[in-house]
């Protein structure tokens, strides 16, 4: 059997496969309401043989959206839209759904990407963010508000309830967005947090809010669910968040109770610099694996079969989480299980679509006709 197509388990979720489908941002919500685009393209991801799909960053609040169009889990009535997606996917996939959680801060009140992606200001339609500190993402940007006292408390809660209706809906895993420079890791980096209290300044003091609202969401998850956070493992920027600082995080993560981590890098700063290549995160992943011991997730440019599977031959991580390359090629895992050896599980449907060469592709299956 090959690693990429063995079983593992998050908490006490159970994975057929080490593919994850990685959250990612669509920008077509109406209100934060998931539509029938969700639909189609959550539905049809869900067809892939991944054994994990993560939805989107999903906002807390309506000010804490990336862009007007994302997606939200703050009322009722949000709720109800991604619920409806929730159930059509679970009627025709046994894949398992996680949620990620999230909070954009300062980047908030953005164009969709299509559109040019700047920040839209609130005589076009947008809002003013909530950040650390009042510092802007761009120097020619007007800064965010800074959260006091009671935006902590208000913005902790929001995360929380949030948590509670991705547990009424059914969602196997919480993912807490804590990179890609959105609110949660705006705290811990120093590049974006220059606070003057106890949420700002040390190490300790940057990972207090994160760890916060990691505690008060794991306080009401059920252990049937598994919950994780996403890091970035550097901004790519000196003097900035980094693996060494991100590795203690993790460490302070898993005594609280975190089951995974997902590794990814940058966003924080317009000032980055980014050696992008196949596997270039990797390391990172291999390092926080290492030294903290929680099942870890890689992502990035990782595109190719054997290329997945040389990652956890490795122990480089436990999952390899794929995006842009799954919406290039929806059936990634089905080319890679028939390159490799492996099964998927497929919609009987999709039966008679298995190739000749590969008749043990989607396991036990029988079709017959008049």
């Amino acid at each position: 059997m090959s690693h990429l197509f063995s079983p593992t388990s998050v908490g006490n979720v159970q994975l057929s496969n080490r593919i994850v489908i990685a959250p990612m941002c669509e920008y077509s919500a109406q209100d934060g309401c998931a539509n029938d685009w969700h639909m189609i393209h959550l539905g049809h991801l869900a067809l892939s043989g991944a054994a994990m799909m993560f939805t989107e960053a999903t906002a807390v609040e309506p000010d804490g959206r990336i862009s007007p169009g994302d997606l939200g889990l703050w009322s009722d009535e949000t709720e109800a839209a991604l619920g409806r997606v929730v159930a059509a996917v679970r009627r025709y996939s046994p894949i398992k759904l996680g949620i990620q959680l999230g909070h954009a801060g300062r980047k908030a009140s953005s164009a969709e990407p299509w559109n040019g992606g700047q920040l839209v200001p609130p005589s076009e339609g947008g809002w003013q963010g909530w950040a650390p500190s009042a510092i802007a993402h761009k120097a020619s940007e007007p800064p965010p508000h800074a959260l006091d006292e009671a935006g902590l408390a208000r913005v902790r809660q929001a995360f929380v309830d949030s948590a509670r209706r991705a547990i009424r809906l059914g969602f196997d895993a919480i993912e807490l967005h804590a990179a890609h420079g959105y609110l949660l890791h705006q705290f811990l980096s120093p590049i974006a947090n220059q606070r003057q209290d106890a949420y700002g300044g040390s190490l300790e003091n940057r990972m207090r809010f994160p760890l916060e609202v990691f505690q008060a969401v794991r306080e009401v998850v059920p252990a049937s669910m598994a919950l994780g956070v996403r890091v970035s493992a550097t901004d790519w920027v000196e003097g900035g968040w980094d693996l060494e600082q991100t590795i203690v995080f993790a460490g302070k993560l898993k005594e609280r109770g975190c089951e995974f981590i997902d590794v990814s890098s940058g966003g924080v700063s317009s000032q980055q610099q980014i050696p992008v290549a196949p596997n270039y995160q990797v390391p990172f992943a291999a390092e926080i694996k290492r030294q903290v011991g929680m099942p870890t997730i890689t992502v990035g440019l990782i595109t190719e079969a054997q290329q997945a599977e040389d990652i956890l031959a490795q122990g480089q991580a436990d999952m390899v989480a794929l995006a842009r390359g799954i919406l290039y090629d929806p059936r990634w895992p089905w080319h890679a299980a028939a390159q490799l050896g492996g099964q998927v599980a497929a919609p009987h449907q999709y039966w008679r679509s298995q190739p000749r060469e590969f008749k043990n592709l989607f396991g036990e299956t029988h079709f017959g006709q008049r």
